[in-house]
């Protein structure tokens, strides 16, 4: 226990030093990869954990908690008590995640498609125009299953459970579970209290 927090202290202080906003508590379970841009943010609240390892994580981690920014400006929030295993974070305009929320193993939070739609120079595009890219809202207490994408413009309301493997398209309310590809609202958690 002593060991872990002093790993994990000295985490959060290489990754402050990277210039990451990171509040005490974060627990690191292996080294997450991070870039930022000029301009850019990334948050991590209070007692977050970042699981990067599979033997911290039997669902099985594929790879390190990755916190990028593509773009100048661009911000990243991570709510106090959020836990992501393996997670894929990539921000062009603006990625948020609430409070308590549970991220499983290998999902993937874009606000962005990396490459233009239109076929002519799709491969080299830099002009970020030409780039679909909208705000992701995860709210607090939102739990995503293992290797659920998430989708650009997306809102995911408060206690919402993704089911693994699912990708989110639109826009899903508070309170259901919901699971598909595309996500589909399978069950208000409202009747189930």
């Amino acid at each position: 226990m002593i060991i872990r927090r002093l790993v994990s202290e000295f985490g959060a202080f290489l990754l402050r030093v990277k210039g990451l906003k990171v509040k005490r508590g974060l627990v690191l379970y292996g080294r997450p990869i991070t870039h930022l841009t000029e301009g850019g943010t990334i948050s991590l609240g209070e007692n977050c954990v970042l699981c990067s390892r599979s033997e911290a994580n039997f669902a099985g981690v594929n790879h390190p908690v990755i916190l990028a920014l593509l773009r100048p400006g661009a911000q990243l929030f991570v709510g106090d008590d959020t836990g992501i295993s393996g997670g894929s974070f990539c921000a062009a305009k603006s990625v948020t995640i609430g409070k308590g929320c549970l991220i499983g193993a290998n999902a993937l939070i874009t606000d962005c498609d990396f490459h233009a739609v239109k076929p002519m120079g799709r491969r080299h595009n830099s002009n970020p125009d030409d780039i679909g890219c909208e705000p992701v809202v995860i709210e607090d207490n939102v739990w995503l299953g293992a290797n659920v994408t998430v989708l650009k413009g997306v809102t995911i309301g408060k206690n919402t459970v993704v089911a693994a493997g699912s990708v989110v398209t639109k826009s899903l309310p508070p309170d259901v579970v919901a699971g598909g590809s595309p996500a589909k609202v399978i069950r208000n958690l409202k009747e189930d209290r």
